[in-house]
């Protein structure tokens, strides 16, 4: 089907002769990042279920801080509606001031931050581990190529090559 097309008009007041047009706009999907500010205060309120106002106001109350166009027109982003939408259900399902959702919302940050570094150092302690790994299997090897048998009267007996090489070897079993 073409995205437009002749059709004859009908029930709207113009001569039955007339051929009306009727559009078809192809919709494409858009895939934004969700941090990208891309809605106007207008739609960000009405995505959010919100009067326009209200943002302006959580935005001088430092709650959200959506990005700015050039010319200075507040842009919000997917994140931010969301954020607001998570506002609204703690003032108006949990029952929450303002400064209990700002407290709210400074702790979940300090907790995401705090995963963040545990993870950090979780990271580190996986190459130190590692590190270790290695540097064990690097001494295993140096003792193995250093420990010889050595028969005796007492047996059979590891000990470091130097010694059964030495002149002056002491017999086996003999701790220094």
């Amino acid at each position: 089907m073409s995205p437009s097309r002749a059709t004859p008009a009908t029930g709207s007041g113009t001569p039955s002769g007339e051929l009306g047009r009727v559009t078809r706009a192809r919709v494409k999907s858009v895939e934004v990042e969700t941090d990208r500010g891309v809605f106007m205060i207008s739609v960000a309120a009405e995505l959010a279920n919100m009067h326009p106002q209200t943002l302006r106001m959580y935005e001088a109350r430092g709650l959200v801080e959506p990005k700015r166009s050039p010319r200075g027109t507040r842009l919000y982003s997917q994140e931010d509606v969301q954020k607001l939408r998570r506002i609204q259900e703690m003032t108006g399902e949990l029952g929450l001031n303002l400064a209990g959702v700002q407290r709210v919302l400074d702790l979940e940050s300090e907790v995401q931050s705090m995963h963040e570094r545990i993870e950090e150092l979780e990271l580190q302690a996986l190459h130190a581990q590692v590190q270790l790994a290695e540097e064990l299997e690097r001494v295993r090897r140096s003792f193995r190529a250093e420990l010889v048998p050595l028969r005796g009267a007492a047996g059979t007996e590891l000990v470091r090559a130097a010694d059964a090489r030495s002149p002056f070897r002491r017999p086996p079993g003999e701790r220094v």
